[in-house]
């Protein structure tokens, strides 16, 4: 079964629960965690440290599967529980793109190749795959940097080259995990709208982990997790 065009939702998390360990060592991570993010949404994630944010965001990406609930992308289940029901690896990377809150580019790759090896990887032409990274560097506003190391750009640049590599494959889904802790207000503005703009442009859904308060007027809708739960959304306009 294919990834529905006809789903409205990007993604949608149902009754996710992570339970490590057992017996006297159990620890629920993660309890009936539920989320619908529609395509061209983008969604902050708040709760402080260790509520279970980071274990909600793996889960739906596919990194981590939950001991239970389901996670379906464009209308296609992915996830059972720990069931996978598609190539999880592949998937990924044809579905999903991943921020973090370091840019974790190559550093012996120029920004243009950080971006170009992503496609190569899911099997996309050398010359289609430089063409497609060259238009993303242009539409984030780097396409001068392509030819620079990590090293030569600016910690807001090389967080623009790191969203060009998640939109590399086209993905339905964008997951960013604190992607602006290390920037400075100004540019951490910058960056979460951008994932505005990027999530209305490409009808991706795009889900935000983040502690910044100041940015929240970007985002279309608001969750908050505590203790493992995922509390009912808002709208961050309201």
């Amino acid at each position: 079964m294919n990834a529905s065009q006809d789903s409205p939702f990007a993604i949608e998390a149902v009754l996710l629960t992570k339970v490590y360990g057992s017996g006297n060592t159990e620890v629920v991570a993660m309890k009936d965690a539920s989320m619908q993010v529609r395509r061209g949404e983008v969604v902050a994630l708040l709760g402080p440290s260790g509520s279970g944010k980071s274990t909600f965001l793996t889960a739906v990406g596919l990194i981590n599967p939950p001991t239970s609930g389901r996670v379906i992308i464009r209308g296609q289940l992915v996830l059972d529980g720990p069931d996978a029901k598609a190539n999880l690896l592949v998937f990924r990377r044809q579905h999903i793109g991943f921020i973090f809150q370091k840019s974790n580019l190559i550093p012996f790759l120029s920004a243009e190749e950080n971006v170009r090896i992503a496609m190569e990887l899911n099997g996309e032409s050398r010359s289609a795959a430089a063409k497609r990274s060259m238009e993303l560097l242009d539409y984030l506003g780097v396409a001068d940097r392509a030819k620079n190391l990590p090293s030569m750009l600016s910690g807001g640049q090389q967080q623009r080259v790191a969203v060009a590599r998640a939109l590399a494959n086209r993905p339905s889904v964008i997951l960013a995990d604190e992607p602006t802790a290390a920037l400075d207000s100004h540019r951490g503005r910058q960056v979460m709208e951008l994932f505005a703009q990027v999530a209305h442009d490409q009808q991706a859904g795009v889900i935000v982990v983040t502690h910044d308060q100041r940015s929240l007027d970007v985002f279309d809708t608001q969750y908050e997790m505590e203790d493992g739960r995922l509390f009912s959304p808002k709208a961050a306009h309201a």
